[in-house]
């Protein structure tokens, strides 16, 4: 039996909000290659950065990863150096592999817009690497409206990024359903006043 990874509420809400990795797209996997390589690339011992402490960083922005990860293991990396290089090995990496859409999220985005329902994507992930996502995905197609931690004060788990789709969406918050796989990305939705759904790891995630 396969194990369905999200349930989509009965209730109508006046527009959907999607987080992006690991919730539209299984690209979770390869940002965490990513990450690796590059804090190895860094200096990094190779015990740091568990997929454990991955996915507990879900959603967060890249300097806000680099910190954490300076802060617990003690280390002394350069924030904005590792995030740059981490994006880049992301980059390369889906250059030469073709990422997979999420088939029950994926299908109810089709859903919403055929039935001219309001939908966005509010992501942790800046606005290249959000739009080469979706590119190696097949999908780059279906969403216009993506906003990223380069729109906003400030990113996941802070409210910004949700409050700032539905502002685009011409939906009140307490109106928005969010999509997300990640706990800051939770979060979020809550400080944002917005109900939300958790769409679940694939069973095998490597």
């Amino acid at each position: 039996m396969v194990r369905s990874r999200v349930s989509i509420p009965a209730r109508r809400y006046a527009a959907y909000i999607f987080d992006l990795d690991g919730t539209l797209v299984d690209s979770m996997c390869a940002h965490y290659k990513a990450w690796r390589r590059a804090l190895l690339l860094s200096g990094a011992p190779d015990h740091v950065f568990t997929w454990n402490e991955f996915l507990a960083h879900g959603g967060r922005s890249a300097q806000d990863v680099v910190s954490s990860v300076n802060q617990k293991h003690s280390l002394q990396l350069d924030t904005a150096a590792v995030s740059s290089l981490k994006r880049q090995c992301y980059l390369d990496l889906i250059a030469h592999e073709k990422l997979s859409a999420i088939g029950e999220t994926i299908s109810f985005v089709l859903h919403l817009k055929r039935s001219g329902i309001p939908y966005g994507i509010g992501t942790g992930s800046l606005a290249k690497g959000a739009r080469a996502t979706l590119a190696a995905a097949g999908i780059e197609n279906l969403f216009d409206i993506i906003i990223t931690p380069e729109d906003v004060l400030h990113g996941k788990p802070a409210p910004d990024i949700f409050l700032k789709v539905a502002e685009i969406l011409g939906a009140p918050p307490d109106k928005c359903l969010v999509f997300e796989d990640a706990e800051p990305g939770l979060e979020a939705a809550a400080a944002a006043g917005m109900d939300s759904v958790q769409v679940l790891p694939p069973a095998k995630p490597f």
